[in-house]
């Protein structure tokens, strides 16, 4: 009988009894927070994991854990320079992959910012837009071919999806007023949209891909935010829910890891294939009208239709000037 996860399970409650040597897992922002709590216990496990990162010193500083916990099990780990907001670092990045052509059991695409304040990319695109999704969408479909027969995508995702379904006439706010949340909704929804068109396409050679929401968790995720601005909205959803009898619960960075892992080495490819995670099990959908608090589960339906999948597809092959 398998066993049941929930919001309160951990790293090492996924993980308890699974054996990953031989593995080769490759996760993405592994300087801070989830990244470097995903790398650690999957190479606490037996996994050769390659984190990913922009700031190489940082990584290196904030992994050192990593790299014990990996040499007292029989892991591996080691670090590559990924700057998602750079498509000429992303190109070279996939590309260095590529050339050792060493295959990934699993690759967890799991940096990103949030509500940052209006910037761009160095390819000119909307910050969030052009890090979350874009520079993700060429990196792992520039080496999708290194992911084995059986492998996974997982796309970190993030109930802030609900904040904004993307936007492919105006992905860059050219047009549109600029909304930090508005920004980090288009692209987590572009996130697991990603997901639901590259299992569409590799789902016949086994390899599936889903996205996953982590939770509320204190990380460096909120570092752009004004101080002052993230406390009132902080507290404007704390009066949300004790209306409704309820409480903000932050988890741990271990319990916000805990979907990641569960999605990508333990639960079934059938059953998280082309889906929306969180709490260690599929979401459901829940209709657009229904008001959802941050401690309600749900995906809202946008954020996987095929047909917008299809698009923003097509529309992010346009924007970074390549077809896969």
């Amino acid at each position: 009988m398998a066993k049941v996860f929930g919001a309160t399970s951990t790293t090492e409650d996924v993980l308890s009894g699974v054996n990953l040597k031989g593995k080769r897992i490759l996760v993405t922002g592994v300087s801070a927070g989830l990244g470097i709590e995903t790398a650690r216990s999957l190479a606490e496990h037996g996994a050769h994991v390659v984190g990913a990162a922009r700031d190489l010193a940082k990584a290196e500083a904030a992994t050192a854990q990593v790299r014990k916990d990996a040499a007292a099990n029989a892991g591996g780990f080691e670090i590559v320079t990924l700057d998602l907001g750079s498509l000429k670092s992303v190109r070279a990045a996939a590309d260095d992959l590529l050339t050792k052509g060493e295959p990934f059991d699993v690759i967890i695409a799991n940096a990103g910012v949030m509500a940052t304040p209006f910037e761009h990319t160095k390819d000119g695109f909307e910050r969030q837009f052009g890090t979350n999704h874009l520079g993700h969408f060429v990196f792992v479909n520039r080496i999708a071919p290194l992911l084995r027969a059986g492998g996974r995508l997982i796309n970190l995702s993030s109930g802030g999806h609900r904040f904004s379904n993307v936007n492919l006439d105006d992905p860059n706010f050219e047009r549109t007023p600029y909304e930090p949340y508005v920004a980090y909704g288009r692209s987590k929804t572009a996130n697991i949209l990603f997901a639901v068109a590259f299992d569409k396409r590799h789902r016949e050679r086994g390899v599936r891909a889903a996205a996953v929401h982590p939770g509320v968790i204190r990380t460096e995720l909120t570092r752009y935010m004004d101080p002052a601005q993230f406390q009132a909205r902080l507290d404007q959803i704390a009066q949300q829910l004790a209306a409704e009898g309820k409480e903000l619960q932050w988890k741990t960075v271990a319990q916000g890891s805990a979907t990641s892992v569960w999605a990508g080495v333990v639960a079934r490819g059938e059953e998280i294939g082309g889906r929306y995670c969180e709490n260690c099990h599929v979401s459901d959908i829940v209709p657009d009208d229904v008001v959802l608090s941050p401690v309600n589960e749900g995906v809202r339906g946008y954020a996987l239709d095929s047909d917008s999948a299809e698009a923003l597809w097509k529309k992010s092959e346009e924007l970074v000037g390549e077809s896969f």
